[in-house]
């Protein structure tokens, strides 16, 4: 069997040829990112991760929101369309947490007024920074009507992903996506691309025992979170049992 080509190995995916011009066949990795505070290869990661992506990418598809995703290949591996990657991490807040408790002061938990989308500038070796639409139009990165149509599509991802979450019992605080040009002809459109997985969720868990006193207590962080999201939503494979933790976004 001839060797596929690799076009890019990141912390958690591998990128192949595709069997078609204009197709990728991404492969899930089951090596953590170097900032989750577990081992660096977690088994079975990557079969839950693929199956994860698949269910909240094909549900986006569905509903009008495009995306990379074409279909799963098998239970590592999806076929997904090339696109061109705009050097950014897009993250899309809904509670206050992470670097925003550290930056603005604001305790951890508190519901934002609106849906805060941020920008990350895609550099492992800078530690992804967080940069304003002044920088990235500056940069050549992308331009006005690129952003416009970046947080349309973010917030579109949102709402899908919170009434997903919210319905198994979990609350989204905040995520992480990156978005890719794809070409039409002359027309051009913004796709989602990467991954959607616990690996860019912040993710926490709703359905908590009753304190002594009646009360439930805050959300906490899903335990176990890779299986028990998978099982909550249905797409649990029956042979990959394990104990992750999720990487934090930025």
């Amino acid at each position: 069997m001839a060797r596929r080509k690799k076009v890019y190995e990141g912390k958690a995916k591998i990128l192949y040829e595709g069997p078609e011009p204009g197709t990728l066949v991404q492969y899930f990795k089951d090596d953590s990112s170097p900032t989750v505070a577990a081992p660096s290869t977690l088994e079975g990661k990557g079969v839950l991760n693929n199956r994860l992506s698949e269910f909240f990418m094909a549900g986006l598809n569905q509903i009008g929101v495009p995306t990379h995703f074409i279909r799963r290949l098998n239970m590592r591996e999806q076929l997904v369309r090339m696109a061109e990657i705009i050097p950014l991490e897009v993250v899309v807040r809904n509670f206050s947490a992470g670097p925003m408790v550290t930056r603005l002061g604001i305790p951890e938990g508190t519901q934002l007024p609106r849906p805060i989308v941020e920008y990350y500038y895609k550099d492992d070796k800078l530690n992804s920074p967080l940069v304003a639409e002044e920088h990235i139009v500056a940069f050549g990165w992308a331009n006005q009507q690129d952003l416009d149509d970046v947080v349309a599509l973010a917030l579109r991802v949102n709402d899908f992903l919170s009434g997903v979450m919210m319905g198994v019992g979990i609350r989204l605080a905040d995520f992480r996506i990156e978005v890719g040009r794809i070409w039409e002809g002359d027309f051009m459109r913004l796709i989602v691309a990467d991954e959607i997985s616990p690996d860019s969720c912040r993710l926490w868990d709703m359905r908590l025992p009753e304190r002594p006193d009646g009360s439930v207590p805050d959300p906490q962080p899903l335990a176990d979170v890779y299986t028990e999201l998978a099982r909550r939503l249905g797409v649990l494979p029956s042979n990959v049992t394990h104990q992750m933790k999720p990487t934090l976004i930025n």
